[in-house]
């Protein structure tokens, strides 16, 4: 009995210091954000200041990302693509290059635009010091802002003039990187790797379909576009080709993924009267069966 006594003691004692050091660690990683709350962004003229946007944090982010900004809010187990996780200093909108810290003002883009096909809105219905604010908010979550600068922004040349032979080029461009082999032969979402894919947290993610999308993640223009596939979006399977694609071929590429869409565009209409039909490298093409 009295051997019992003493190893039940022991459980609990041992359960007794997880418990406090769970809680130590946990006080440590919040005494050190809150250290981060004098943190600022600057877009254009304004400056935001983190300790001005815990309200409108608490208001509007909470319920998906979480109190610690670690994207664990109350919403975000119903919730599919999942909130970005802020302590990891990665974000996939940005304008700056792979692997590096987005502008604040890729931030303040973000929130104003919002993500499509997620539950991110836009939030351009705040002012646009609330959103500098928030920025700041953002940023305090993570180390990285105290210990990194952002990265160097991207070059985008000026937009050239559609031809048919950038049409064709972009398509052979697609094809060349293997954009089918997540996106689709039609880009429609569905190629062979599709159902393979995870984010940066090991969690399954769907390539984007522009077969049915009129948006991007990242934008809705020419530009926007070129941004994302030069620049990637990290944190996801989506990765820079800024070292396999020449500007130019780039903005073949988006000429082409334009075809793809589905609204009226002079890109579609020009695919249309060259015959430009989408589909895969016909090497990719599987094997008849054997007679």
């Amino acid at each position: 009995m009295r051997r019992l006594i003493s190893n039940a003691s022991l459980v609990l004692t041992a359960v007794a210091v997880l418990a406090l050091g769970s809680l130590s660690w946990a006080q440590v990683t919040k005494a050190e954000e809150d250290q981060r709350l004098n943190m600022e962004s600057h877009i254009g003229q304004l400056t935001g200041h983190a300790m001005a946007a815990k309200g409108s944090y608490r208001r509007y982010c909470l319920g998906c990302h979480g109190e610690l900004g670690d994207g664990e809010g109350e919403n975000a187990q119903w919730i599919d693509p999942k909130p970005r996780n802020f302590t990891l200093g990665i974000f996939k909108c940005r304008s700056t290059t792979t692997g590096t810290l987005p502008l604040d003002s890729d931030i303040y883009n973000t929130i104003g635009r919002g993500i499509d096909s997620s539950n991110m809105p836009s939030w351009n219905p705040l002012s646009a010091q609330q959103r500098a604010d928030l920025v700041a908010y953002v940023k305090h979550f993570s180390a990285r802002f105290v210990t990194e600068k952002p990265g160097t922004p991207i070059e985008i040349p000026k937009e050239p003039e559609l031809t048919a032979d950038r049409l064709k080029t972009g398509q052979e461009v697609f094809q060349r990187v293997e954009c089918w082999k997540c996106h689709g032969p039609s880009g429609r979402g569905n190629g062979p790797s599709a159902a393979t894919l995870t984010d940066d947290q090991n969690r399954p993610i769907v390539p984007y379909d522009f077969h049915d999308g009129t948006r991007f993640k990242c934008g809705t223009t020419d530009e926007d576009l070129y941004r994302i596939f030069m620049t990637g979006l990290d944190g996801t399977p989506m990765p820079s080709w800024s070292d396999n694609i020449k500007p130019d071929e780039a903005w073949d590429l988006v000429f082409y993924l334009r075809s793809l869409q589905p609204m009226k565009s002079k890109e579609k209409e020009l695919a249309r009267q060259i015959g430009l039909k989408p589909g895969a490298p016909s090497a990719a093409a599987a094997p008849a069966p054997q007679q």
